[in-house]
């Protein structure tokens, strides 16, 4: 009876090893989000950032509240970088020179940074993160109207970020954001823009407004060395980053950041 058991156990043994073996789930993407000082409300944005990348299955997500004092090797876990930080026009706030080559050679690398809303205002007078940022709100280069509901209408429909999504994406109760200082056109992408009505200024932009409207860059992408930058102007507040045009098009600018490829699935509704 024992021989038989063992002969049993080792059949199995035999049976088990000529099986395929299971593809493995590749690893997940490690990303941090760097935050701690900002104009908007942080604090009740950051933690669904984190819960829509990791909804998603393919990242892993810390978050950090402090960067100064940050290096290369503070970096080198990570695939990813979303930024979530303003300095709010005050110097001391800044990352200093250690933390902030850190992640330029991180992008430059060949890894991968997403710059969320009102970022783009950070370090004024950094002129690498103006590079990596590829659009800036800046002293009289920036502003909005109030919150509305606006269409977000896909301008590049073959890049991985925007394919497959429909050419026009509603976007609720959000900042619309105009008039930023750009660089040169030939150093990033508009994937997404939206069309800023004048009429709801009111009178009161604080920039010229001419003629009834102007369409705005809302999504774009860069290159920086090796490495891969995705903005989005959108998603003001908490119910602004949680709708299904934010979510999407964020989730999937942020795995195109970290590996160059997109392969999230969309949703129905949204394609």
């Amino acid at each position: 009876m024992r021989s038989c058991t063992i002969f049993s156990r080792f059949s199995l043994a035999v049976l088990l090893a000529t099986l395929p073996a299971l593809p493995q789930a590749p690893p997940k993407l490690q990303a941090l989000i760097i935050t701690g000082q900002n104009g908007h409300d942080w604090r009740a944005v950051t933690p669904v950032l984190r819960k829509a990348l990791e909804d998603t299955g393919r990242f892993e997500v810390r978050v950090t509240e402090e960067f100064r004092g940050a290096t290369s090797a503070t970096l080198a876990p990570y695939d990813l970088v979303i930024v979530n930080y303003f300095d709010r026009n005050n110097r001391n706030l800044w990352w200093g020179d250690t933390a902030q080559s850190a992640l330029l050679d991180f992008v430059r690398g060949g890894k991968g940074l997403v710059i969320y809303h009102f970022s783009v205002a950070a370090f004024n007078g950094w002129t690498e993160w103006e590079k990596l940022s590829g659009g800036n709100w800046r002293p009289n280069q920036g502003h909005h109207s109030p919150k509305h509901d606006f269409t977000v209408e896909i301008k590049n429909p073959n890049h991985p970020i925007t394919k497959g999504l429909k050419a026009k994406l509603t976007q609720s109760d959000d900042e619309l954001y105009a008039n930023l200082k750009w660089q040169p056109r030939e150093d990033y992408r508009v994937l997404a823009s939206a069309w800023d009505d004048h009429a709801l200024y009111g009178g009161k932009a604080r920039q010229p407004v001419p003629g009834p409207g102007l369409d705005h860059p809302m999504l774009w992408v860069s290159e920086y060395g090796s490495g891969r930058v995705f903005v989005t102007a959108l998603g003001h507040d908490a119910p602004a980053v949680s709708t299904p045009t934010f979510q999407v098009t964020f989730t999937r600018g942020a795995e195109w950041a970290a590996t160059g490829q997109v392969t999230l699935p969309l949703p129905a509704d949204l394609r």
